[in-house]
């Protein structure tokens, strides 16, 4: 939505529209209120796909079909390096948002990279961790538990792969553009998005990790 104004140099009179010189302006208006908003509800949407998924996971999650639980599958050691991936991916994006505050181009282009090369080892762990479940045939046909496990783990891994393709999409904007209004606001939604799954995750790793290898 834009305003239309007619301006013209000099005093104004009754043949000022005729004026040959007179120009018009176009002010736009960017209602950065309401696309914060709009990724807020957004956001709430998401937080009740994954509370679907949580109780689901809740219901069966002891439902093992004589296979075996999470005490057998889950290797704590390397979901907690994962975990460390992910949580450090957060504080990189902070720094991101520090120095685009200050403007600092090149140093907000760094710390975006340094957190889409996290994300991208927060994912290869991940895929590397449903490779091994299924070759040791523990795949999400195998029991309720395990498709319970692959449809929450599965789903948060899905939104950070797409959060990593629009990190990647971003950074091309901002290396082309700068750190323009609209970029900026763009730089703010992904930075909600990827809090929010960083605070997702530490739920996954409580509730299916931890108490999963409880006996």
């Amino acid at each position: 939505m834009s305003d239309l104004t007619l301006a013209s140099p000099g005093v104004a009179g009754p043949g000022a529209d005729a004026n040959p010189a007179a120009r018009f302006y176009v002010h736009e208006h960017h209602p950065e209120n309401s696309t914060l908003l709009g990724f807020w509800l957004y956001l709430m949407s998401d937080c009740l796909v994954f509370a679907c998924l949580f109780a689901t996971y809740a219901v069966l999650g002891r439902n093992y079909a004589g296979g075996p639980g999470g005490a057998e599958l889950f290797d704590l050691p390397l979901v907690a390096l994962n975990t460390s991936f992910l949580l450090v991916s957060s504080i990189t994006y902070g720094f991101a948002m520090l120095e685009m505050q200050k403007k600092r181009l090149r140093a907000t282009l760094g710390w975006l990279a340094v957190t889409g090369l996290l994300g991208a080892c927060f994912i290869g762990l991940e895929l590397y961790e449903f490779i091994h479940l299924i070759h040791e045939g523990a795949g999400p046909q195998r029991s309720g538990f395990l498709t319970a496990f692959f449809a929450l783990v599965g789903t948060h891994g899905l939104h950070v792969s797409f959060g990593i393709l629009w990190l990647v999409t971003l950074m091309a904007q901002v290396g082309k553009h700068g750190l323009t209004p609209e970029n900026r606001r763009r730089l703010t939604c992904l930075s909600m998005f990827w809090h929010f799954l960083d605070v997702v995750w530490i739920g996954v790793f409580s509730f299916v990790y931890l108490m999963g290898v409880l006996p």
